[in-house]
């Protein structure tokens, strides 16, 4: 019972008993595959290329990648050498790149070829490390070294050390939206009980006869955990590389007979309207896990027309990710379909051994009512404690709770409902409107492809709601001011309706493809506002 929860299990696991399983990856030229007994050959073969570099255990090494199979095998061998793998978010600003590095203290580096560039204009700013690494098997010119060439000499046997549960296994920076980034370090044994966990029946359901496609970032949040989870059961992997496009996901679901998604709703929207626009049900597809953002109603209702179950979760880079998910219970069979479509919109329960609460602006805890609002707070064994190296954001931690930033309702059934990030909320005249719950409403408006509502400061009511939409495909002309707010009209309160609306040609979108609400703030902080009547 003293045995250590450490990632070298699932390592052994996928090399023993699920070596026959299938790994694809979409590269520049056509999709790789190879199996997992591969897969794990060439793992051994990174640590004891990375050994001969010099790195040891508790060394940073950080990856500059996409989703694809040279990244996997990073995922397994830096951890299970006793390193730490810090993936990093490449989508930063160069100088939030350069501040986490060495912040992070990398000393060596793994790049994709197809990011090499953006990595050259950062590499002399980077003061601890030593070596680069190209994750490409073509001849690379100047200091950096190739991965094939590494691998090709290393040998296939690598004598993996005996770890401890709570050393360091991973390292994750938030995107943040103010100030520097912030470093959230995990540990094995984080790491695997949070595996065991998404994969329950309850929980994401994830089997071994799954193939799972991971479109969330590998360099976010540890990609939810679902590469730990795939190996530790031996399903099927598909990994997109930057081919995020619908119809290149798309391609890939049907080419690869892909069971299983899990992906931000801005592209399993677009996935959605792919098929749509096909005509064509992909005939393996089975579930979709949706987080990062709220989950249109839309989106849930058209995605289920189709035949495919869309599974609602919610979760934070500090919970690494894993807070709640949304399933019905036994004893929601029988309801309605309205009803049940709004459990099936909320953020869900926690998983085992996370747990919640609510805290009001008094310090109280709020009740288990689904009315009543709080910062909601969690702790849990992969939930953070502190950020990493950083003393200054003590206060986002309460005594063993995290402070999560976002507000909540929780109800009887330890259902949460999100309201709002806190920074999000709209105070108008006294009062907060959610701008999640408006946004969700003005998505089902039949000519609105996506739509961020954001506080503006308004003379009299101190802030006001303005809608920024973006229509659908031909639809420009059938959206304004008028047409939104009259559709509204008896689907929320008179007051929340809002003030203005803008047409966009897309909402900005943060590093990892959710609405960024800075630039939007910021874009129209001196708006003028309307006369309303």
């Amino acid at each position: 019972m003293q045995w250590p929860l450490v990632l070298t299990h699932f390592l052994e696991r996928a090399r023993r008993m699920h070596h026959a399983r299938p790994i694809a990856s979409r590269e520049a030229d056509g999709v790789f595959r190879y199996r997992y007994g591969e897969w794990a050959e060439r793992v051994a073969r990174l640590a004891g290329a990375l050994t001969a570099l010099g790195v040891r255990r508790g060394d940073r090494v950080a990856t500059f990648g996409w989703n694809t199979y040279r990244h996997f095998e990073a995922y397994f061998a830096i951890p299970c050498m006793g390193a730490v793998l810090h993936t990093m978010n490449v989508r930063l600003f160069p100088e939030q790149l350069v501040w986490v590095m060495n912040h992070a203290g990398d000393r060596v580096v793994l790049v994709d070829p197809t990011l090499l560039p953006l990595f050259e204009k950062i590499r002399a700013q980077l003061t601890t490390v030593e070596q680069v690494i190209v994750m490409g098997d073509a001849g690379t010119a100047g200091p950096y070294l190739d991965y094939e060439e590494l691998l090709a000499v290393a040998s296939p046997h690598f004598e993996w050390p005996a770890l401890e549960e709570n050393e360091a296994a991973a390292l994750c920076y938030t995107s943040g939206t103010t100030g520097n980034p912030k470093g959230v370090l995990y540990s094995h044994r984080a790491l695997v009980l949070h595996s065991l966990a998404i994969s329950l029946t309850d929980a994401f359901q994830i089997r071994e006869r799954d193939v799972l496609l991971a479109i969330v970032p590998m360099f976010h949040a540890n990609a939810w955990g679902l590469p730990f989870a795939a190996a530790m059961l031996g399903c099927g992997m598909v990994l997109p590389g930057p081919h995020l496009q619908p119809k290149d996901l798309c391609e890939l679901i049907t080419s690869e007979r892909v069971t299983f998604i899990g992906g931000v709703p801005t592209i399993v929207a677009g996935v959605y309207q792919q098929l749509k626009q096909s005509g064509k049900r992909p005939e393996t597809l089975r579930q979709i896990i949706v987080g990062g953002a709220a989950l249109p109603q839309v989106l849930l209702e058209g995605l289920e027309q189709l035949g495919i179950e869309v599974v609602h979760a919610w979760g934070m880079t500090e919970l690494a990710p894993a807070g709640t998910v949304s399933r019905l219970r036994g004893d929601m069979e029988d309801w309605t379909p309205e009803a049940k479509a709004g459990i099936k919109l909320m953020q869900g329960s926690p998983f085992p051994l996370v747990e919640l609460r609510a805290v009001r602006e008094d310090g109280t805890e709020a009740p288990w009512d689904g009315a009543t609002p709080g910062e909601l707070e969690a702790r849990g064994p992969w939930v953070a404690r502190a950020y990493y190296e950083d003393a200054t954001s003590a206060d986002r931690f309460d005594a063993g709770w995290f402070r999560t930033g976002d507000v909540a309702t929780i109800d009887q059934r330890g259902f949460i409902r999100l309201v709002d990030r806190s920074k999000d909320l709209v105070k108008s005249g006294g009062e907060w409107i959610s701008s999640v719950d408006l946004e969700n409403a003005i998505m089902s408006h039949p000519h609105v492809a996506e739509a961020a509502v954001v506080a503006i400061a308004h003379p009299r009511w101190t802030e006001r709601p303005l809608a920024c939409v973006v229509a659908k495909p031909g639809a420009g002309a059938e959206l304004s001011r008028e047409s939104i707010r009259s559709f509204l009209k008896g689907r929320v309160a008179d007051w929340w309706l809002p003030d203005d609306v803008v047409v966009l040609d897309t909402v900005p979108k943060t590093s990892v493809g959710k609405f960024d609400k800075k630039v939007l703030r910021e874009r129209f902080k001196d708006h003028s506002w309307p006369e309303v009547t």
